[in-house]
């Protein structure tokens, strides 16, 4: 719940699966906030921090990360989050700047606990442990179906892909109908962006939202 203060930031968060496009929404969203004169914070997850980036690496790009288990993912996440709650995003907050993050406790929630079939109470437990008593003022969630998701992140692909990215189908589906229930449960903290649509059309869609709770 977002503190009774004036001086205190935003933490803005932004989630979606895999060729969303939050990225560039990310981007974009912060040169809108700059250009209302807010002192803005980019960051993402996992990573964030020089520990954040290295367990980034072993989750996303290790030779040996096709051997994980789906626990120790969930807390290896978490540790990430842990580190980029305490050493980035809460002084930001504290000193009044809007933060945006490219993935968040949601995406542990989805990914962890609807994707990968973790029980809900551990996962919201440990969730709770990493961010303690900071929560997202806004969500953002891009949603587009898995399909074009997949092509999307196919087609980019320079190099090979991320752990991640290397889902098949069905996991898709399931983080999307993850993150539309989230929506669906706490439609006063989230916002839906149709993902589908032109990257300016959903910019627009974004920020239209964004800037009469914010701004």
């Amino acid at each position: 719940m977002r503190a009774n203060d004036d001086t205190r930031g935003y933490l803005i968060t932004f989630e979606g699966s895999e060729g969303a496009g939050k990225t560039t929404q990310v981007e974009r969203i912060a040169k809108r906030f700059e250009a209302h004169n807010h002192e803005v914070l980019v960051t993402r997850e996992p990573g964030g921090t020089p520990i954040g980036e290295e367990i980034r690496r072993i989750l996303m790009h290790s030779s040996c990360g096709s051997a994980m288990t789906p626990e120790a993912e969930l807390l290896l996440f978490a540790a990430s989050r842990a580190q980029l709650v305490r050493e980035v995003i809460r002084p930001a907050i504290d000193a009044g700047k809007v933060v945006l993050c490219d993935r968040f406790l949601d995406s542990t929630t989805v990914y962890q606990g609807v994707g990968r079939r973790i029980a809900s109470e551990p996962v919201s437990m440990i969730n709770r442990f990493a961010v303690g008593d900071l929560m997202p003022d806004l969500t953002v969630v891009i949603d587009l179906p898995a399909e074009l998701g997949l092509d999307r992140t196919r087609f980019r692909a320079r190099e090979m892909p991320d752990r991640m990215e290397q889902e098949n189908i069905e996991f898709y589906r399931k983080v999307r109908e993850g993150y539309l229930m989230l929506a669906k449960a706490l439609p006063g903290r989230f916002i839906i962006a149709d993902g589908s649509k032109s990257i300016d059309e959903v910019e627009k869609q974004i920020w239209e939202q964004l800037r009469t709770r914010v701004v």
